[in-house]
């Protein structure tokens, strides 16, 4: 597994490859896709470099929990990069030159995994790849 369950150490994860990226050292593979991922999100560089990786965000603060929101778009890269569900690669090159923007191709692609992952959890099942990849195909009409 990639990822353990420990939020705090998959924070310190972010912050590392941060580091890294800013220090303009080497990193692994996973380093570089995280870095790209805080790249994208400048808006998140204060909480991946805080001395408080240990915040909470809950849906009440009215802040979206950086880490969830990065953590969403390293699974969608994850699914696209193995195709799957099957289909899910095309989805993103499809709405990438709809939109004329990768970023945002991938924001509404992680809604559709947000929706998603939020059903299976409701109903404590496994996530319903089907419905997940036609909420995705609508992204594209």
């Amino acid at each position: 597994m990639i990822f353990g369950q420990d939020r705090n150490e998959l924070r310190k994860m972010y912050a590392d490859a941060w580091k890294k990226h800013c220090d303009k050292m080497p990193m692994t593979p996973l380093e570089s896709q995280i870095s790209a991922v805080v790249e994208w999100h400048p808006e998140y560089h204060d909480d991946v470099t805080s001395d408080d990786l240990d915040k909470d965000y809950s849906p009440d603060g009215g802040k979206t929990n950086p880490f969830l929101h990065m953590g969403l778009h390293l699974g969608i890269r994850e699914q696209v990069a193995t195709n799957r569900p099957a289909g899910i690669a095309g989805v993103l090159a499809s709405l990438t030159v709809k939109s004329g923007d990768a970023h945002l191709a991938e924001h509404q692609m992680i809604d559709c995994l947000a929706e998603t992952l939020w059903e299976a959890q409701s109903h404590n099942s496994p996530p319903d790849e089907q419905k997940y990849l036609e909420r995705l195909q609508r992204l594209i009409r």
